[in-house]
């Protein structure tokens, strides 16, 4: 399965780190990873699958992460948006699909709002109301900045940047099929989001919302498996 690594520029002389598996075909599929996540891991796996289901699958860092640059302190959702962009345009992509897991899924959907190429969007545990954060938002409102146990850090600024995004908004601008995978005991981002997110987007489009029962936030081996199988099967159908 032949892969390339890409270095990719966004701006400000800072790149991203993108990884393409190859497939011979037109079809793209560019997975977005979570918040405090890189590219590696289960997303290697998916992007396997993708190429044994016909995708080209791209996988990258957004800045702040994992190979790529920047410091995460100074990376809010638009400037994950614009490594997201900086990444298609790269594969000068005419339409692909979104993959989006945790604050990915956010990222995948306030992309698909605004990027017509965009065809479907597949999150897993998404991101979409900026309640999420809420936790995070107390610790920087008492300390000034919210510090994680790999010494990652946000402050008011990640706040600031996020309030400019509303999931309502992004909802009624979204046309394409979407599908929500989410553990029912999900202890990071309520499942009942994904309930409400998934009404608001079928005003406007076809969703599908599957809930896993006795999973949390991050997936077991099992669950995992049936995500990236359920995944393709839906993709197949549009």
């Amino acid at each position: 399965m032949p892969t390339t690594t890409h270095t990719i520029p966004v701006t400000d002389d800072e790149s991203v780190v993108a990884v393409h598996h190859e497939a011979s075909s037109d079809r793209w599929l560019v997975f977005c990873h979570g918040f405090l996540s890189d590219k590696s891991g289960s997303y290697e796996r998916r992007c396997e699958r993708a190429v044994s289901k016909g995708y080209n699958a791209v996988r990258f860092d957004f800045r702040g992460c994992g190979d790529s640059d920047g410091a995460f302190a100074e990376q809010g959702l638009s400037e994950k948006l614009a490594d997201c962009s900086s990444v298609v345009d790269h594969f000068a992509l005419d339409a692909y699909a979104l993959f989006g897991s945790s604050f990915g899924g956010k990222v995948a959907f306030h992309a698909a709002a605004r990027d017509d190429r965009v065809e479907a969007v597949v999150t897993r545990a998404p991101v979409t109301f900026n309640r999420s954060f809420d936790e995070y938002r107390s610790v920087v409102d008492r300390e000034r900045e919210c510090r994680f146990d790999d010494g990652r850090r946000i402050d008011r600024g990640f706040f600031d940047d996020l309030e400019r995004y509303s999931f309502p908004a992004a909802a009624t601008e979204i046309d394409v099929p979407v599908a929500i995978f989410h553990g029912a005991c999900d202890e990071s981002v309520d499942v009942a989001d994904s309930v409400e997110a998934a009404r608001l987007l079928g005003r406007e489009t076809d969703v599908l919302l599957e809930t896993v029962a006795e999973e949390g936030h991050l997936f077991s081996a099992a669950a995992e498996e049936r995500l990236r199988r359920r995944t393709f099967h839906w993709l197949e159908s549009w």
